[in-house]
């Protein structure tokens, strides 16, 4: 498929490509939709194989970021961005000063901050270049770490599916399947085993994985994590994990974590739905960073943004009613969600008022 055709699929408003030969930069900036706001959207870093796979990560990416703003009831549209480049050799300072003045162009309309791949500090050399910038270290005026309250929206996104599933809120007793120890990983553990709850996890990583042997926590290996015999499934590591292959080997009753992109396909969370497992959207359910960055733009205020992080409870249980009430699974029914917000305030826009 071509760019323009992508861009169209997704209703696209423009993909801006990034080159500094000095620095070595290559970067795309996708900017979705900004019917509610400036386009916000983390930075990724990833040594993609072809330039085709990080256009497409740009633009599946950006489009949950307007799925996930619209969804969690912040005022801004979606965007992403992505550096072409390995993240253990390739950094530098005139690569994110150089990245920090493409940001610096577009002049407010997309907002950044921290991904896969890159770190806070990272983005303090581009602030030499640009104002437009998120979740910085709270020593050069962010909000920091952004891993605590996603892991807590996650948190309560399993007691809003325990609610739907079991009628009740706790998930004392209960097992869950955990796929992914890194910084939201450990996190949401934490809250699950001082909730006493059940854990397995999993990672290919010997740093998490010595954590989890340090924690007690039982292990298994990363091939076998979709054949544990658990409550809720958690997925907080790679995105597209669940699909054809992995959906009909999970024994769980719901699905609750912190990825993006979960479902390899739209059509996947029709097999979840046909299984009767409970899923909670990913761009609902991990909108816990997204909340805290929308925040530190007004002013962060932590009691404040964890309040509206615990939203996400409230926002999963209108899901599920409008999955129940038009008999779709629980992924098409955030979109339709998402999109009727947009679409709602969309209309405000179109209104002419006078300056004054």
């Amino acid at each position: 498929m071509g760019i323009f055709d992508s861009m169209s699929e997704y209703g696209h408003e423009q993909l801006v490509f990034c080159h500094d030969k000095s620095s070595k930069l290559k970067a795309i900036i996708a900017v979705h939709d900004t019917t509610l706001g400036p386009a916000l959207g983390g930075c990724r870093m990833w040594p993609y194989e072809k330039e085709g796979d990080a256009v497409n990560d740009a633009i599946r990416l950006s489009y949950g970021m307007s799925l996930k703003s619209a969804a969690c009831g912040a005022n801004y549209g979606g965007g992403k961005a992505v550096i072409w480049g390995d993240p253990h050799s390739d950094k530098s300072e005139e690569l994110f000063r150089a990245f920090g003045l493409f940001v610096q162009t577009l002049k407010g309309r997309f907002i950044t901050g921290t991904d896969v791949g890159t770190t806070a500090y990272d983005f303090v050399y581009s602030r030499a270049e640009t104002s437009h910038l998120v979740a910085l270290p709270e020593e050069f005026g962010g909000s920091g770490d952004s891993s605590i309250i996603t892991a807590y929206g996650v948190f309560k996104g399993m007691k809003a599916c325990s609610h739907v599933i079991w009628g009740t809120d706790s998930l004392r007793g209960r097992t869950v399947a955990v796929q992914g120890l890194g910084k939201v990983g450990r996190h949401l553990v934490r809250h699950l085993m001082d909730e006493g709850a059940e854990v397995v996890a999993t990672d290919t990583s010997e740093y998490a994985l010595k954590w989890a042997q340090e924690s007690s926590i039982a292990l298994c290996e990363p091939s076998e994590i979709y054949d544990v015999a658990c409550d809720i499934f958690s997925p907080n590591a790679l995105g597209a994990v669940l699909n054809p292959v992995t959906i009909p080997r999970l024994k769980c009753k719901a699905v609750a974590g912190a990825a993006n992109n979960q479902l390899a396909d739209e059509s996947d969370g029709e097999l979840l739905h046909e299984r009767g497992i409970l899923y909670a959207p990913d761009f609902v359910v991990n909108a816990g960073g997204l909340i805290q960055v929308a925040d530190e733009r007004e002013g962060f205020n932590r009691d404040r943004a964890f309040r509206k992080a615990a939203q996400i409870y409230n926002r999963l249980l209108e899901i599920f009613s409008i999955s129940r009430s038009e008999g779709i699974p629980t992924a098409a029914a955030a979109r339709l969600m998402a999109e009727r917000r947009i679409e709602n305030l969309g209309r405000l826009n179109r209104m002419y008022v006078p300056h004054r």
